[in-house]
Formats: structure tokens, C-alpha cells, sequence
């Protein structure tokens, strides 16, 4: 009878056993690791930016020449982009007709897309692994020594033939470990790349993203007779080496190469249940992402301006034991992904991760900012300081 009724007990609380599964714990902490190692990573570069254009400065005045101009934007780092309004407005558009691309198309430009993923992702790879490169080769002497080949460094070039060597491998075996270095290669890359400069413009393109997530997932199948957004997350590409072997009339394990599981999410097995997967698709991680990116990147330039106005580094209970707007957007973005993995459970179906993830970060930081008197700069020009200064005078 005890037995019975523990099986009883545990069929009734399956959903919540459930979301405690090796998969899904392992999938919320690298997500968020992810997030917050990106959004360093970008703060970081925005700092040696400055920092680089600082030296330039000074030394062009030494030379008696007029030092250039600075401000506070995304031209202080190389290939950063910012998004603008009309971008974020066009953004889920943009990611809607690539979708249906994707899903009429797939299998006439497949190979060309397998091809395609593993350049851009072997370049993510590299940019993930170089600061590895660097530490490996000797701190600050591997990341400002001499350039081994052109403008780039020794290091550089280790993480880009190493990032080379992942991909290849991956091409030849489809491994999932494999597929989810790529992926979390491409998140860090987006969120240290991209830009969010106002939280008007992240307000706009969070809230269109929610909007495309929820109706490619929900609402896609009664006009498409199937899950759009699954289908394509799951289809496997035909493999390079495949066509190449085809083409070549070559056999053996070239064309037994297995087809690519592309990496557009990250997957994390069960270790309690043989074969089980769960998935996390790569935009639920980069879009809040980039809104966290955006909150300590304004964090750090308001404890700056702080610095600079008080003319001294403020107390640890000054600002320490305060919760800044990133511990915010990061809890809010863990109790989202718990919400969507608990609906996951309940409703046993493909939840749009973004329904959940997007008020739950969003909200809190509009509450947060209101309170606190910052939403109105935040909304438009957040790295402006109310002397007219721009966020390149102070060091963040």
C-alpha cells in the first residue's frame, strides 16, 4: 500500500519532479551564464575601447596635433552594431519571413545553410575561446603583444584554428556537445556585439519578439496544418561531406557522414532519462541577453557619473549592497525561464519561452527604473549625463 500511494504521489507531482531534471537545471544555468559572461565580455570591450582611444588622444596632443572627437557610442568598439527604432520595429518581421524561408525552402538551400552556419559560427567560436587564448598565452602580454599574421595576434589565431577544428569535427561526427559549443559560441558573440542604446528601443523589440514567438508557436499550426517554429528548430541540414561525396562518386565514411542538427539551440540531455533532450532555443537567450547587456552597460556608466560627481569611489553600503538594475533583469529572467519550464510541464507542449521571459525582465526593470527616477533618461538617451557630458568622459 505504501508503494501505491508513493506512485500515486509521484504521478501527481510528476510536472514539479520534472523540472528538476539534470536537462532542465543545466539548461537555466549555462543560459544564464551565457548572459552574464556576454554582457561582461561587452562591457569589458567598451572599457579597452575607451581606454585605446584615451592613448590615442594623448598621444596625438603630444604630437601638437587636435585630438578627436569622443562620445559615448557604439564607434568607441570595432564591429559593434546598434540597434535603432525603425531596426527593432523591423526585427520580428525580418526573423518572420526568414522562417518561412526556412520552412518552404529548406530543402533546396540546406547544404548551402549547413555551410553557411558553420563559417559563422566557427567565427563566434573563435571570438568565445580568444580571451582563453589570451589568458593561456599570458594575460595582458598574449592580448597587446606583437601581431603574428597582419592585425591579428598569436592568440587570435590559436582560438580562430581551434574554433576551425570544433566545427570540422562537428561536420564529420553531428555531435550535440559539439552543435552547443557553436551555439554558445553565437550567443556570446550577438550579446557583446549588439547594441540596445535606449531601453525605448529594447522595449520595442523585446515586445515585437514576444509577439512573433508567441504566434510562429501557437497559432502557426492553424494556418500551416504544423508548429513552424518547432519544425524548423528541429529539422537536421544534409550533410556537407555528403554532397561533396555524392559530386565525387566517393565512398566510405564521407558519405556516411549523419546529417547536422543546425545551431540555432542549445540541447542538454537527461541524466535520469536515457535519451531525453531538453531545448533551448538561441534567441531566448541573446534577446534578453541583449537587454541585460544594456542594464550593466548603464549600471556601470551610473556608478561612474556617480564617482565623478562625488570626487571619490563610494562606500560598499553606498552601492555595493544595492540591487542594481542587472541583479534585477537577471533574476527576472531565471524566474521567467522557471515559469516557461513549469508550463512546459503542465501543458506537456512547446512553450514560446519569450511569453514568459520578456515581462518578466521587462517589467521589472520599467517598475525599477520608474521608482528609482532613471526611466525617463533610460527611455531615450540613457549615457547622457544631465551636464551635458557624454558617457566617453567618464570610465566605465
Amino acid at each position: 500500500m505504501a508503494q501505491v500511494g508513493a506512485n500515486m504521489e509521484y504521478q501527481e507531482y510528476k510536472w514539479a519532479y520534472s523540472i528538476m531534471d539534470s536537462s532542465k537545471v543545466s539548461a537555466c544555468l549555462i543560459s544564464m551564464l551565457l548572459i552574464v559572461y556576454g554582457s561582461f565580455r561587452s562591457l569589458n570591450m567598451e572599457r579597452e575601447a575607451r581606454e585605446r582611444a584615451e592613448r590615442e588622444r594623448e598621444a596625438t596632443l603630444l604630437g601638437g596635433k587636435p585630438a578627436p572627437s569622443c562620445s559615448h557610442n557604439s564607434s568607441f568598439v570595432p564591429d559593434v552594431q546598434t540597434l535603432n527604432t525603425m531596426q527593432a520595429l523591423c526585427f520580428p518581421l525580418g526573423s518572420s519571413v526568414a522562417l518561412l524561408i526556412m520552412f518552404f525552402f529548406f530543402d533546396s538551400m540546406q547544404t548551402l545553410v549547413a555551410i553557411c552556419t558553420a563559417i559563422i559560427a566557427c567565427a563566434a567560436l573563435a571570438f568565445l575561446l580568444t580571451p582563453l587564448c589570451q589568458y593561456v598565452a599570458g594575460g595582458a602580454a598574449g592580448a597587446g603583444g606583437a601581431r603574428a599574421c597582419g592585425r591579428y595576434s598569436a592568440p587570435e589565431l590559436a582560438a580562430a584554428l581551434l574554433a576551425a577544428s570544433i566545427v570540422a569535427v562537428w561536420v564529420l561526427t553531428g555531435h550535440w556537445l559539439l552543435m552547443d559549443a557553436m551555439g554558445m559560441g553565437l550567443c556570446v558573440t550577438f550579446i557583446a556585439l549588439i547594441r540596445l542604446p535606449s531601453l525605448k528601443v529594447s522595449t520595442l523589440l523585446l515586445t515585437g519578439l514576444l509577439l512573433y514567438d508567441v504566434f510562429w508557436v501557437f497559432f502557426s499550426s492553424y494556418i500551416f496544418t504544423t508548429n513552424v517554429m518547432v519544425k524548423v528548430a528541429t529539422r537536421p541540414a544534409e550533410n556537407p561531406m555528403n554532397v561533396v561525396a555524392r559530386r565525387l562518386q566517393l565512398g566510405g565514411a564521407m558519405r556516411d557522414a549523419p546529417k547536422l542538427s543546425l545551431p540555432a539551440k542549445l540541447v542538454f540531455p537527461s541524466m535520469h532519462h536515457q535519451g531525453h533532450f531538453s531545448m533551448l532555443g538561441l534567441g531566448d537567450i541573446v534577446m534578453p541577453g541583449l537587454l541585460l547587456c544594456f542594464v550593466l552597460r548603464y549600471d556601470a556608466y551610473k556608478k561612474a557619473t556617480l564617482v565623478c560627481q562625488m570626487g571619490q569611489v563610494p562606500g560598499p553600503r553606498s552601492m555595493g549592497s544595492r540591487l542594481t538594475y542587472f541583479h534585477c533583469s537577471l533574476l527576472g529572467y531565471f524566474l521567467g525561464l522557471l515559469t516557461a519550464t513549469v508550463s512546459a510541464e503542465v501543458f506537456k507542449a512547446a512553450q514560446p519561452a519569450l511569453l514568459y521571459l520578456v515581462p518578466f525582465t521587462l517589467l521589472p526593470l520599467l517598475t525599477m527604473a520608474y521608482v528609482k527616477g532613471d526611466l525617463r533618461r533610460m527611455w531615450s538617451e540613457p549615457f547622457i549625463a544631465p551636464n551635458g557630458k557624454s558617457g566617453a568622459d567618464f570610465d566605465v
